[in-house]
């Protein structure tokens, strides 16, 4: 929060000058100065009118779009504490609490492992998820959205130019909510600030960023008697602060992540032609350098320990495991308008996960308190248009260390026209498992392992492809197969105990292959000012044993109806979602890891989800209303997230966007 006030009385001044209109207006042309600028042979850039394409947003794999202040069927979607569209995760009852997973992807991002607590990562932001910008003039987007008791979600965003070639942005994204449920409240602030530059000639760019954030939950360990106050619909327990959680004032736990990160990317053109008439340079060479320092650390901490977890070292529970990484990449990209672009690079990555003591097993097993190194590695890219097909590939290949590790994508495109695109993507993958597989340690005395030298590279490899077609729809195919998947599940070598359910969970590895395949299909109808907008996803595992599971069928069909109101001072869009998965073996959550585990006792889902909404536009302010799972009270009280842990009642949530522009 220390982060709040300075970026609230940095967007103060903007916001008193907001404009109403969706973009800047155009700049009034001033003779006097176009008379110098003419005899100096500068161009009359002032005279040149602002639009939308003027706002640019830059990805982090340098892809540019445009600010959209539109109202669609897919702001609908991303209006929610991840401002993404969560069609394939399932939310706990809280906002800030983990997801369920309805579909899954095993692609990775990141050559070595990661911290682990993945429950708890998902409003973090990676290094890949932070945009840069260039702006014509500055721009203010705020999202703020309510939340449940107690608290509001609120993501400010301020980006300026301070000349044509250097942007700078900060936001920061903040929230509390107390909950329904007793011991569910959450909070979180992210703190982001980025650096974009083009220097005139165009041969030195920069990017950079700086990432603070911080999470925090309690946890309550899901229902006590489910069947008498939850799913029996009692109405003496409809007040769910009533209802008997596994963790009470005495012993509920809670989780941190906490995390800094300093990024750097930038780089030089050695060589570089002058561009032709059609401004496409043709060839160049360049030399690069990625520098990424983060620290981070995730904490599990109760006041006193519960059996439901086993038996415990001492009373006072104080886990925490902490990562800090550097990386440095080199590179030299060379590009030629017929050869293509080619980049080789060298990396180095320095890690220490570490905990605070060793431990000593009753067994005799010695448990390290740190796990340390050096990785050093080479890869390449590719980049080129064939024949009308788009061909990209990038791979990375360890060189030294204990890590071993090897990361190959390609992708090739093609489009046949403006309205039909068809996309190949192949992914193979050879790493270890995250941290927390591979080392932990607990006040819980089952809560400590180590498997660095039994634990073997988890192995994935996927083909997807890609059909878009505006008459259509799109469609997308995936199949996949990972060998030595890792996952964590009860030790079916520890017998259970009554009330100690979670008390034996271990990492394993599946020693057979497990292949996913995964089909969606979308495609939305329109007549006149209704339209039926259609997601549908089938899954299917192919595994000796149950190891993986995901829902056959996921379903989400969203009709609405949209229209200009009020003489066209206002858009209006309203209608019904309705979501569903078929039942599965939803996996369970478990509070000390911040993970999900593998449990094939209970079936879970085969309930339907209604949400009937009203957006609005006027000018650049999009406003949602929203009445979530508004069936909950008639079709039955047996909606879960996952074990023990019920989704959502029916609740009224309401909020905005706004952009300004001054």
């Amino acid at each position: 929060m220390k982060y709040f006030f300075l970026l609230l009385f940095v967007l103060s001044c903007p916001l008193l000058y907001a404009q109403v209109d969706s973009v800047a207006p155009a700049r009034k042309l001033d003779t006097s100065k176009m008379k110098k600028r003419l005899k100096k042979n500068i161009p009359p850039e002032d005279a040149q009118e602002i639009t939308i394409k003027d706002y640019k947003i830059i990805s982090h794999t340098r892809d540019t779009t445009f600010l959209d202040t539109t109202l669609t069927i897919q702001k609908e979607y991303k209006y929610n504490y991840l401002r993404k569209d969560d069609f394939e995760l399932m939310p706990f009852a809280n906002v800030g609490q983990p997801y369920s997973k309805l579909g899954v992807d095993f692609e990775r991002s990141h050559l070595y492992p990661v911290l682990g607590a993945k429950a708890k990562h998902y409003n973090y932001f990676e290094v890949e998820e932070i945009d840069y910008f260039n702006v014509a003039t500055p721009m203010t987007d705020l999202f703020f959205k309510t939340t449940f008791e107690q608290g509001q979600l609120l993501d400010a965003f301020l980006t300026f130019n301070l000349s044509r070639r250097f942007n700078v942005s900060v936001a920061y994204k903040g929230f509390r909510s107390l909950g329904k449920y007793r011991f569910d409240q959450s909070e979180s602030g992210n703190f982001r600030t980025t650096l974009n530059y083009v220097s005139k000639n165009e041969r030195y760019s920069l990017r950079s960023h700086i990432a603070a954030q911080n999470i925090e939950t309690e946890e309550n360990g899901g229902l006590l008697a489910k069947e008498t106050q939850f799913e029996s619909g009692d109405p003496d327990f409809r007040d769910r602060s009533r209802v008997d959680t596994r963790l009470s004032s005495t012993d509920y736990g809670e989780n941190r992540v906490l995390g800094k990160r300093y990024y750097l990317d930038h780089q030089y053109k050695l060589l570089r032609t002058k561009k032709d008439s059609s401004t496409v340079e043709k060839t160049s060479l360049t030399i690069g350098h990625i520098f990424n320092y983060e620290t981070k650390y995730y904490q599990f901490m109760q006041s006193a320990s519960n059996d439901y977890f086993g038996s415990a070292f001492i009373s006072a529970i104080d886990d925490k495991a902490n990562l800090i990484t550097t990386y440095n990449e080199f590179s030299a990209e060379f590009y030629n308008a017929t050869l293509g672009r080619l980049q080789g690079n060298i990396s180095h990555y320095n890690y220490n996960y570490f905990f605070n003591s060793l431990l000593v097993t009753p067994d005799g097993q010695l448990i390290q308190s740190q796990l340390t190194g050096d990785e050093i590695s080479l890869g390449a890219k590719y980049e080129k248009i064939i024949g009308g097909f788009l061909v990209k590939g990038s791979g990375k290949y360890n060189l030294s260390g204990d890590l071993t590790s090897s990361i190959l994508d390609a992708t090739v495109s093609y489009r046949f026209n403006e309205n039909n695109k068809l996309d190949f993507k192949l992914h193979s993958s050879s790493r270890l498992p995250d941290f927390n597989f591979l080392l932990y340690q607990s006040n819980y005395a089952n809560y400590n392992w180590q498997n660095t030298s039994n634990f073997k590279n988890q192995n994935v490899n996927s083909l997807q492809a890609q059909y878009d077609s505006n008459k259509w729809g799109s469609i997308i195919g995936k199949f996949s197969t990972i060998g030595n998947y890792t996952y964590f599940a009860v030790d079916p070598d520890i017998g259970l105990v009554e009330n100690q359910e979670q008390a034996s969970i271990k990492p394993f590895q599946e020693s057979g292959s497990v292949g996913h395949l995964k089909v969606k299909y979308i495609k939305e109808f329109k007549l006149g000012s209704f339209a039926l907008n259609n997601t549908i996803m089938y899954q299917n595992v192919s595994q000796s044993n149950n190891v993986l599971n995901v829902p056959q069928i996921v379903t989400r069909n969203t009709l609405y109806f949209s229209s200009d109101v009020f003489k066209k001072a206002m858009y209006l869009q309203t209608g019904v979602t309705f979501k569903y998965f078929t039942s599965y073996n939803m996996d369970a959550y478990n509070p000390v890891l911040g993970e999900f585990y593998i449990q094939n006792n209970e079936e879970l889902g085969g309930f339907p989800m209604l949400d009937f909404f009203i957006n609005a536009r006027i000018k650049q302010t999009r406003i949602y209303l929203k009445a979530e799972h508004f069936n909950s009270s008639f079709t039955g009280y047996n909606f879960y997230s996952a074990p023990n842990h019920p989704y959502r009642d029916f609740v009224i949530r309401f909020g905005l966007v706004w952009n300004f522009f001054s």
